[in-house]
């Protein structure tokens, strides 16, 4: 009985190793689990400051657009080109810093390392075009100080801080003012412009309060430089009114042209073979007509409380509305083409194909046992083809039968030809 049971020893070892093997393999992933938690944990600050660094750098990057803007009015196109290639730089790492981040938010899963890479990555895009935008502006500003020239200006700026705060409380009134015929959401770029002149003349009043030294030029220069920017911003509210004004007109256009574009498109859905065409141009038709709908109650309520109206926002609406429907209009007449193409095509299609159908039959009649089933096939194949060409009521799909058809008629005709005359031989 002893001896029947050698096997017994063996086996217990080779158990215990296997479970001993298990348990390691089920310890070492629930190690990697732990260490990819952790790895994720330490990354998320990482992710936060990357997205701290984006927020910072397209700000930055919208205030060096209008940054050139002002220099180029100031200095002309030549002073203000090392700014604008800084912003386009700038601009062009905030770009792909903005595709690492969409890859960060998507849905698929990402490893601890890519998060922590891509975000490192961000971080070092935004960090380069804020370096980049920093030396341009202390050009820039280098370059007013010699314009203005140091002395004189430190004896002219608080007249001139004292200059734009008027201009400032003028702003802000017209601002309410334009608040009981606008929407706050017409206004938000002037509240916003408001915002940083405010902060412009706290900055330059700071400076000016501060005793004079050797620094007086330098101090001057960003002074000079904060007060411009108020300046530019007050320039930007003060035609704040008239632009609401163009955009009330343009939305006013817009109607107009919406109009009669839904005329001609209504005409042009009638006309449509297709319903599912018919059907695609009805929805954009339906769009456009409920939204020019709203336009016009607005427009005429827009004197009641809580009704006000927001031009510009209104006018890039029905601008959005007029690409749609000219796109489906675009779309639909494509597609009508196609179809007209179709119909006009497929006589001769079906003609080209039950011809050489007829070839293809003459030459298998007449080879009989010594013409394969290759030819064969292919003519059973050209024949059920030939049927869907003339029971399709599609054209586009018929036609696209009917040459299938004759495609395949010629490819039996082709092999019947070779099989008889290799039976010849």
């Amino acid at each position: 009985m002893a001896d029947g049971l050698w096997w017994l020893p063996s086996l217990l070892v080779f158990g215990g190793a296997v479970v001993a093997f298990a348990a390691a393999i089920v310890g070492v992933r629930r190690l990697g689990r732990r260490r990819e938690l952790t790895d994720l944990e330490h990354g998320r600050a990482v992710e936060v400051r990357a997205k701290q660094l984006i927020v910072e750098t397209d700000e930055r990057v919208r205030e060096a657009r209008r940054e050139v803007a002002f220099a180029e009015a100031q200095f002309g196109a030549e002073a203000a080109r090392p700014v604008r290639e800084a912003g386009e730089r700038a601009e062009r790492w905030l770009r792909e810093a903005f595709l690492l981040q969409q890859r960060l938010d998507d849905a698929e899963p990402d490893t601890a390392a890519e998060r922590r890479s891509w975000s490192e990555r961000i971080a070092g895009l935004c960090t380069s075009a804020l370096g980049a935008l920093d030396q341009a502006e202390q050009a820039l500003g280098a370059r007013r100080a010699a314009e203005r020239g140091a002395g004189a200006t430190l004896t002219e700026l608080p007249e001139t801080a004292a200059r734009l705060g008027r201009r400032r409380a003028d702003a802000a009134a017209a601002l309410e003012r334009l608040g009981t015929r606008f929407r706050p959401t017409a206004l938000v770029g002037g509240r916003a412009a408001l915002d940083r002149v405010d902060v412009a003349l706290a900055a330059a009043g700071v400076a000016l309060a501060a005793p004079s030294g050797a620094g007086d030029a330098e101090r001057a220069a960003r002074i000079a430089a904060d007060l411009d920017r108020a300046a530019a911003d007050l320039d930007a509210l003060d035609r704040l009114e008239l632009e609401l004004a163009d955009a009330e007109r343009a939305a006013e256009q817009g109607v107009r042209r919406l109009d009669a574009e839904l005329v001609e498109a209504r005409r042009q859905r009638d006309a449509l073979s297709e319903p599912e065409d018919a059907r695609e141009l009805g929805e954009a038709i339906a769009a456009v007509a409920q939204l020019i709908g709203g336009a016009v109650a607005a427009a005429s309520g827009a004197g009641a409380a809580g009704d006000l109206p927001d031009p510009l926002a209104e006018r890039d609406r029905l601008g959005a509305a007029l690409d749609r429907l000219e796109s489906a209009r675009a779309e639909a007449r494509t597609a009508q083409a196609r179809l007209d193409g179709a119909r006009s095509a497929l006589g001769g299609a079906l003609a080209i194909a039950e011809s050489q159908l007829g070839v293809a039959r003459a030459l298998i009649e007449r080879g009989r046992g010594i013409v394969g089933a290759d030819a064969r096939t292919r003519l059973a194949e050209a024949e059920r083809q030939l049927v869907i060409a003339r029971q399709e009521p599609d054209p586009v799909a018929a036609l696209d039968a009917a040459r299938r058809a004759a495609a395949r008629a010629a490819d039996a005709e082709a092999l019947a030809a070779w099989d008889a005359g290799a039976g010849r031989r």
